[in-house]
């Protein structure tokens, strides 16, 4: 067995850049002494891409992602039935959705059953998904429970809602559910080394300065501190983002999406990556898609996986990310 945290990379849309961006990481020498790192996809899938990135690459299929390989060699967790002939690069189709969403649950059944220390998501393409008839919004996708937290460099930011109008979103932000998220980020947080999380939790509304926000946000934050969490606000949604950069926060709760995904995109979009908390073990995304346009032609930068492995990496074992 590894003593090194086994990280799987789940290689997303066949027909895009995830492949790619994948084997490019899987092969690069920054991850030395960092991670063991596994593909979950398809052999053929990954073969190509490696030889359209220019790469002399061996993969073999491994059941068992720990599996010690010859040094050089990257293991595939390959589920079988997918047709590489097939997979037209660039070109959305319902063949390639099926094997996304035969990847992913794969990946998320290794990481619940402790045999993957950490699973990076690759870029998928809704168009595919839809495709299926199985899925009709890429929300579906999100593990039941969970919450999506975003960080680029020391901004953490975890939203309540994702991709719902924002009407819908303030109506959403009730104490029950602010208090939930607060309390979720905080056990994250412990889990990754943090021995006290500093929580901010921002406003609704401008300057967080109407009643809405301490009629919503305030018995929340309460709560929270009753039971000894670390929790401040409601807070001034337009400096809290800046106070967490500088060191006075350690994550930021923000009442709907775009409230803190700008700033997380602005701050650093190619660092930048998700980790899905309230998961037995680490989940992450990238925020880049599948890129369509460049797929197949080996000039993809793999700059957001190789930051999202690292991170998956580095919270498996519980180091402080602070640090």
């Amino acid at each position: 067995m590894s003593q090194l945290p086994v990280i799987g990379m789940m290689i997303g849309d066949p027909a895009g850049v995830g492949p790619e961006v994948c084997v490019r990481t899987a092969a690069a020498p920054e991850l030395a002494g960092v991670c063991q790192t596994v593909l979950i996809g398809d052999l053929g899938v990954v073969r190509r891409a490696a030889v359209v990135c220019g790469l002399n690459l061996r993969f073999e299929p491994v059941s068992d992602p720990s599996q010690q390989l010859p040094a050089g060699v990257i293991g595939v967790v390959d589920s079988g039935g997918f047709d590489v002939e097939r997979c037209e690069i660039g070109k959305a189709s319902a063949d390639s959705g099926n094997a996304v969403l035969q990847w992913m649950a794969r990946g998320e059944e290794l990481g619940r059953t402790g045999r993957l220390q950490g699973l990076v998501m690759g870029p998928v393409e809704t168009a595919s998904l839809k495709a299926t008839g199985k899925i009709k919004d890429i929300d579906e996708l999100q593990p039941t429970g969970t919450f999506m937290l975003r960080m680029s460099g020391k901004l953490r930011v975890v939203p309540l809602t994702e991709h719902v109008p924002l009407n819908d979103a303030i109506a959403m932000a009730t104490p029950e559910r602010i208090f939930q998220v607060i309390e979720m980020a905080n056990a994250s947080l412990r889990a990754w080394g943090f021995e006290t999380p500093r929580i901010a939790v921002a406003g609704i509304n401008p300057h967080a300065m109407f009643p809405q926000d301490h009629e919503r946000v305030g018995p929340a934050v309460e709560k929270a501190r009753a039971r000894g969490i670390a929790a401040q606000g409601p807070l001034v949604p337009d400096a809290v983002f800046r106070q967490c950069m500088q060191g006075q926060w350690d994550v930021v709760v923000t009442m709907f999406h775009d409230q803190g995904q700008i700033a997380v995109k602005t701050v650093g979009f190619e660092g930048a990556c998700t980790v899905y908390i309230g998961l037995p073990f680490v989940m992450l995304n990238v925020p880049h898609g599948t890129a369509y346009d460049i797929a197949g032609r080996g000039v993809a930068q793999h700059a957001s996986m190789l930051s999202a492995v690292r991170t998956a990496a580095l919270l498996a074992p519980g180091q402080p990310l602070a640090a």
